[in-house]
């Protein structure tokens, strides 16, 4: 399967440019990975359609969110589900903006209503890699979690992780970390905390790939769902910005995110479950999907896997999702 949809006839690209009057605003978080990832979709869009290359052609529109704006306490404690999306939608709906560039992990599984989601770009890696601050071991990629000492305090905002390590680990504590990724780093680097664990997808892209010790196998660390993936929002009755976003869907994040979306939206637990999902297309084609669901404390964790074709992603999705919600005790989804 090809990683991404072709470039369409200049034509065809050219027509797209008619549409409406420039510029286009796009809005987007603040945060220096928000504005990377807004970028980098700006220089996709033009390369599909040359002629928004002019001056003027795009708008920045930096838009403050519940999530960035509430830093001293974990997302699930403010509401967890759409809280780096929510005002950046409100912008959409009132037409402030034309569309929306958001990490997809960060949007809900249910658009809000006269809301879609366009587009997706190609994956980065979806990887979590853990950050070493002074006084760790010598990491050792067979065994991720060693370089960690007894007791080691591991600042993290998500009970993904944080369930996912503390099994593993449960001798650790796991305290409250926010901020962008600069943020975290300086925090580690300073010792306030033993270590971290970031996306591989966010070091990458602000250059800061040297800071992971280790890159942790999804077998390891299941990542979120969406993890690594740029998704585009719009308004739903925007019908010329949807076709123009549609060349440049990836076909492949395509497939796999609507695996894991489905996955989370047939476990819909509350913000306080911790949930993993994570596809990827096998050089046959077939679509292999994990899912995990766990308590906070790490006290249950279960992990299931699917496989089937990719045209299929969104009942592979639902399936493995009701399978975990039935097998797992009734307090993980309360």
């Amino acid at each position: 399967m090809s990683s991404a949809t072709s470039a369409p006839p200049a034509p065809q690209a050219a027509k797209h440019s008619r549409m409406r009057a420039l510029p286009l605003r796009v809005g987007t978080r603040a945060s220096p990975l928000a504005l990377w990832q807004t970028r980098h979709f700006l220089e996709i869009i033009t390369g599909f359609c040359p002629v928004l290359r002019g001056v003027n052609a795009f708008e920045e529109h930096a838009i403050a969110t519940t999530g960035d704006l509430v830093q001293n306490r974990r997302l699930a404690e403010i509401g967890g589900k759409g809280l780096f999306a929510k005002e950046i939608h409100e912008a959409l709906l009132d037409r402030r903006v034309d569309f929306a560039v958001h990490s997809l992990k960060d949007l809900e599984t249910e658009m809000p209503a006269g809301i879609v989601l366009a587009c997706t770009l190609r994956r980065e890696d979806a990887r979590d890699a853990l950050v070493l601050g002074p006084g760790c071991g010598t990491p050792d990629p067979a065994d991720p979690y060693a370089c960690l000492p007894a007791g080691a305090v591991v600042g993290s905002s998500s009970l993904r992780r944080q369930s996912q390590l503390l099994a593993a680990r449960p001798d650790l504590k796991v305290v409250t970390l926010r901020g962008n990724v600069q943020t975290r780093l300086d925090r580690v680097a300073r010792g306030e905390v033993t270590a971290t664990l970031l996306a591989l997808a966010g070091l990458r892209r602000l250059g800061l790939e040297d800071r992971a010790a280790v890159v942790l196998p999804p077998e390891a660390m299941v990542p979120a769902a969406g993890q690594g993936i740029v998704g585009i929002t719009t308004r739903a009755d925007d019908v010329e910005l949807r076709e123009l976003l549609s060349g440049i869907e990836d076909r492949e994040a395509a497939a796999v995110s609507k695996a894991e979306r489905a996955l989370l939206a047939a476990l819909d637990g509350s913000c306080r479950t911790p949930i993993g999902g994570h596809a990827r297309l096998l050089p046959d084609g077939t679509l292999r999907l994990t899912g995990l669901v766990a308590r906070e404390d790490g006290s249950f964790l279960l992990k299931r896997e699917i496989e089937g074709a990719a045209e299929d992603a969104a009942r592979l999705g639902t399936t493995l999702g009701e399978e975990l919600r039935a097998d797992s005790p009734a307090d993980i989804f309360g």
